[in-house]
Order: structure tokens, then C-alpha cells, then sequence
């Protein structure tokens, strides 16, 4: 039996309405209707959801610094040969690229970003094949 018909991912940031719309933006998303005055959601068009809650207080994360935990990381995967127009738009947005040691380019290149509230994502242009090495 099927309880859970689908899911979100939930990010926390001091203003919800600004971040939907970086990433509204960079995933060619609609808003959901079904948001309060507390929590935005929008939908891309692959279905994927995401959520930004206002928490007054919140916080960027401090990643990549390696005394600090992740928390949370989004990935996207784009065509290879789409990468340099995609890291224009995230900038254009406002997002910012982050710089990592320890990565390279290849068949699974990614490359690291910060949004505008600071919470890392990276676009890539295939999925990791294999266990998690950094």
C-alpha cells in the first residue's frame, strides 16, 4: 500500500519569497499554490519540489569548510555541454560559485555553488557513479 504520495526538500532561510525565486528561476519552476505566509513551494517541471521556510534566524551553511557538516545539498544534472550557459544564469540570479579542492572536471564534472541565502549546490552534468570520495 502506497502512503507517501510524494516529497519535498525544505529550506530554511530568513526570506522565502526571494529564494523561490532563484530557484523558480534556474529550474524553469511554477509556484504552488499551497504556500502560507511562512513557506514557499515551487515545482519544476520534472516534479521535483522545494520548499523555503522562513526562519528569521536562520543561518547560511558554512560548507565547504571541513569543520562543518554539509546539512543539506541539492543536486542538478544538466548536459556537459550546458554547463558554462548554467553557471551564467545562477550568477545572473545571484547565486555564487564556490570554490572545492579536491575537484576536477570529466565525464562527471560538477561544479559547486552557493545560492543567495548559502545553501551549496552543484550542477553536474552526469550522476556520480560510485561511492562518495571527498
Amino acid at each position: 500500500m502506497e502512503l507517501v504520495k510524494t516529497g519535498a526538500i525544505v529550506l530554511d532561510c530568513a526570506e522565502p519569497e526571494e529564494l523561490a525565486y532563484f530557484y523558480k528561476e534556474l529550474l524553469g519552476a511554477k509556484e504552488c499554490p499551497d504556500g502560507t505566509s511562512s513557506r514557499t513551494d515551487i515545482e519544476a517541471p520534472s516534479g521535483l519540489r522545494i520548499g523555503f521556510r522562513r526562519d528569521l534566524k536562520a543561518t547560511p551553511p558554512s560548507w565547504p569548510r571541513p569543520e562543518d557538516s554539509l546539512q543539506a545539498h541539492l543536486d542538478f544534472f544538466v548536459d556537459a555541454e550546458d554547463l558554462d550557459a548554467v553557471e551564467r544564469r545562477i550568477v545572473a540570479l545571484g547565486g555564487l560559485p564556490v570554490e572545492a579542492s579536491g575537484r576536477s572536471g570529466g565525464p562527471t564534472a560538477a561544479r559547486q555553488y552557493a545560492d543567495p541565502a548559502g545553501h551549496s549546490f552543484t550542477v553536474r552534468s552526469s550522476m556520480r557513479q560510485g561511492p562518495k570520495t571527498d
